[in-house]
């Protein structure tokens, strides 16, 4: 069985940071797409950051160019998410979702991930 267990959320102040984990158990990240999202209550799931862990390239949202970084731990069967510079409006729920395609136009499309988390939540307060 697929599972995808995000952890690392919390509350923290606005320019503060934070790491997220993406663990995998039943399934390798091994030349999957990893991708972060993220929903805002009242806002759609959107995009954050992937990764293709057979190549290392990763794509990020422009909105968190700069201040998030996406990494893979190929040991641990992991994928982090750190989070700089903390805004207000990065507060949502955040998840990981997994695809074992070997390419992606879109990397940050929510319909191209097969595999999901349940997700982790992360408040920014001013």
């Amino acid at each position: 069985q697929v599972q995808l267990v995000e952890s690392g959320g919390g509350s923290v102040q606005a320019g503060g940071s934070l790491r997220l984990s993406c663990a995998a158990s039943g399934y390798t990240l091994t030349k999957n797409y990893v991708g972060w999202f993220r929903q805002a209550p009242g806002k759609e799931r959107e995009g954050v950051a992937a990764i293709y862990t057979g190549s290392g390239n990763t794509y990020y949202a422009d909105s968190v160019k700069g201040r998030f970084t996406i990494s893979q731990d190929n040991a641990k069967n992991t994928v982090y998410l750190q989070m700089n510079s903390l805004k207000p409006e990065d507060t949502a729920m955040y998840y990981c979702a997994a695809t074992p395609r070997s390419w992606l136009r879109l990397p940050l499309t929510i319909t191209a991930y097969n595999y999901w988390g349940q997700g982790t939540q992360v408040t920014v307060s001013s």
